[in-house]
């Protein structure tokens, strides 16, 4: 918020990759507070996998946070603690929960969620290190891949907006899966609603 202040700007729309919460809610928590508290009114959107589309596909109900069970159960956005993520390369993102918080906002309509398959967001991430000189990780190209979008639709309506993100890694530990995206090995893929269905089934019974 500092810099956008010696910046003398304000963002219209603040974007995050969001897979258990943290990184999205470290960024832009502090901008919805001043929306809660009714000094502004940011635009605020949760970026996910496709594959594991905890916000976008996943109800919001009390679940463990863990697939033994050990830990106490929350109320949050889950794809069910038996989730078993496909093999895409978001590892960051592939978690079966969202932080309660998040989901909290989320449920109460304060954040927007969206999802995007993993060949949209490879494809975000090499335009912006051909722009920017940064490879940025498979995690972080989700935020990327939404902040292209806003910026042409900005384009296209003949609107002003400031969009921020954060570049949240970088990514040279992730060479193979550029080199795969390049060979065109990996797919496009979404979680099934079937799925879904069927890891949620066991979801634990909480009455009351």
């Amino acid at each position: 918020m500092e810099q956008m202040a010696a910046a003398d700007d304000e963002p219209d729309i603040l974007i995050g990759c969001t897979g258990g919460g943290s990184n999205f809610a470290g960024m832009r928590f502090p901008y919805v507070g001043e929306n809660l508290r009714g000094e502004k009114n940011h635009r605020v959107i949760a970026v996910e996998p496709a594959a594991c589309p905890t916000l976008t596909k996943g109800p919001y109900a009390y679940d463990y946070g863990d697939t033994a069970h050990l830990t106490p159960i929350v109320k949050m956005h889950t794809l069910g603690s038996g989730f078993v993520p496909p093999g895409f390369h978001a590892g960051g993102l592939r978690y079966h929960g969202m932080a309660p918080l998040v989901s909290q906002l989320h449920s109460e309509g304060h954040i927007e969620a969206t999802a995007y398959d993993q060949l949209r967001t490879f494809a975000a991430g090499i335009q912006f290190a051909q722009a920017e000189g940064i490879l940025p990780a498979p995690e972080a190209n989700h935020a990327v891949a939404a902040a292209i979008d806003e910026a042409l639709a900005c384009r296209e309506s003949g609107e002003s907006k400031a969009i921020l993100f954060n570049l949240c890694g970088h990514g040279q530990f992730d060479m193979q899966a550029y080199l795969d995206y390049n060979a065109g090995k990996l797919v496009a893929y979404e979680y099934p609603e079937e799925e879904v269905a069927m890891a949620l089934s066991g979801l634990p019974s909480v009455s009351g």
